[in-house]
């Protein structure tokens, strides 16, 4: 199993966090936990959780409000620290922290919305009942983009459902995770009820199975490449459990000839090269319909040409890569370019630098870890291209004749996490939303920005049907119990024990 390596992993097991934008500035540094320390964390985390679920719902909820009070006193400070370790622009680092607020904001009420029903027996004298339980232990594993908000959709309903967690984060960003389970613990969490690892992923792996054949592990959350989710899925299905997955995409964007082409124009720039494209709901390939596709594409290799990258605590559009590790991926895909196509966006192609600069770069390449932004046309649905997630500052083009073609290229790479369409026919966005496979739709706007109260996943390769954000995320966090309380003082036999009303079966009039 293969997850992020770290920028540095020393001697002494200990991970070292570089700023990407500035390799000079060390951020800080973290233990690297062995499988061991990490299933003896879950073990702990096991004993919270039983303490944790006897606190009622709503003073749970309460304990949730006063992070959420605590997040939003320190968010400047964590979200200079998101750009620094991760290297998003810091606009787009305070709207991050700003959903780990919404999110506590919203899962404070559910604390007092953990329903159940009541529902009516067949039988006299009897009541039926369902409740919410949590699932027990949660174990949850997250990726280095979104180091802040991603991992709170997991740990805001997981806490606010009476479980425990232990956190896993990426090991690029062990500083944000730190600064983060802090707010959580000065918040009222206790220690042993969140606890947080930083591991790379043979340990992480090794101590998945050995807590889930332990009975320490009763979900697992894990965001990251569809690879590595299907062996996560895989191996919890060995214990009849179901991960909540949220992976890959390949975010179409289709604009129909109808569109207002400023607009969408503006959605593309933002959704393909907004953190440099290491978001999962980023944009893989823009569909542009005939008529409009050469005006479109040439205004928008335009705007990408002029659009500022570097210094992300600058006015530009992108920041660094997360690591080196980033870039060579993106590097890899670089390589898939082949000679139909057509490329633009930039003054070059690749690492920028000294010798492959990139015109009107805000600040000195060669202090961080810098992508030029690279767009692809021609894109042909053979191409390897095609069926690949890029992540990275890297949009494919391609040209479809109908809607139809459109919704068919859209779905044949087997993703369906994010998608868009800008038209202003109201029967494009209908026949879109029903032919698309993707679980989050657009209309007129990016393929990025979720909402903390939406369900948020995708299908396919990108996921498998778990949803995060809103109420939709407290199923993978609660089981359901149902429960029948028969006080008529004899033993009633449903299907069985039938009361029948008299009728006329024969009547006319």
């Amino acid at each position: 199993m293969e997850f992020n390596l770290p920028l540095v992993l020393d001697n002494e097991m200990t991970f070292t966090s570089y700023s990407p934008s500035n390799l000079t500035d060390k951020v800080g540094e973290a233990a690297a936990a062995t499988s061991s320390e990490i299933v003896e964390a879950l073990r702990r985390a096991k004993v919270a959780q039983e303490r944790w679920a006897k606190v009622p719902a709503p003073a749970r909820g309460r304990v949730i409000a006063n992070v959420g009070r605590l997040v939003e006193k320190n968010k400047e400070a964590l979200s200079k620290l998101v750009t620094r370790e991760m290297g998003k622009v810091y606009r787009e680092a305070l709207g991050e922290v700003q959903e780990v607020i919404d999110t506590c904001d919203f899962f404070l009420g559910e604390g007092r919305r953990l329903y159940g029903q009541t529902v009516p027996s067949e039988m006299p004298k009897k009541n039926l009942f369902t409740f919410r339980n949590p699932v027990g232990s949660v174990f949850v594993i997250t990726a280095g983009n979104f180091p802040a908000a991603v991992p709170s959709w997991y740990i805001v309903p997981a806490l606010l459902a009476g479980n425990s967690v232990v956190w896993k984060p990426s090991e690029f960003t062990p500083v944000v995770a730190k600064a983060l389970t802090s707010l959580f613990h000065a918040g009222g969490i206790p220690e042993d009820l969140l606890i947080t690892v930083v591991a790379d992923g043979a340990e992480t792996f090794t101590a998945l199975e050995a807590g889930l054949k332990a009975g320490l592990i009763n979900k697992v959350g894990f965001t990251g490449s569809t690879e590595v989710g299907r062996r996560i899925g895989a191996k919890t299905g060995e214990y009849v459990q179901s991960a909540c997955l949220e992976l890959g995409g390949k975010n179409p964007m289709v604009v129909m000839p109808d569109a207002n082409l400023d607009l969408a124009l503006e959605g593309a720039l933002f959704a393909g090269f907004g953190t440099a494209g290491q978001r999962c709901t980023s944009l893989g390939t823009l569909w542009l319909h005939q008529s409009i596709h050469d005006e479109f594409l040439a205004r928008y290799s335009k705007i990408v040409e002029e659009a500022k990258v570097g210094d992300p605590f600058q006015d530009v559009l992108y920041g660094p890569m997360i690591s080196e590790k980033y870039l060579e991926n993106h590097l890899k895909h670089l390589a898939m370019i082949k000679n139909h196509h057509k490329v633009s966006g930039s003054s070059g192609i690749g690492r920028i630098t000294a010798a492959n600069p990139r015109a009107g770069f805000v600040g000195d390449p060669a202090h961080g870890i810098y992508a030029h932004p690279t767009i692809v046309s021609g894109l042909k649905s053979d191409d390897e291209l095609y069926y690949t997630e890029t992540f990275g500052p890297l949009v494919t083009v391609g040209a479809f004749q109908d809607l139809d073609q459109a919704i068919e290229l859209s779905n044949g790479h087997g993703y369906g996490l994010s998608s868009a369409i800008y038209t202003t026919n109201p029967e494009s966005v209908w026949r879109f939303r029903e032919g698309i496979s993707a679980g989050m739709v657009s209309v007129n706007n990016s393929t990025s920005g979720a909402e903390a109260h939406l369900p948020f996943g995708g299908n396919g390769k990108s996921g498998n049907g778990s949803r995060q954000s809103g109420i939709w995320v407290l199923d993978q966090f609660t089981r359901w119990q149902s429960m029948n309380w028969d006080w008529s003082n004899k033993l009633q036999k449903a299907q069985m024990d039938v009361i029948e009303i008299d009728h006329n079966p024969d009547f006319t009039l």
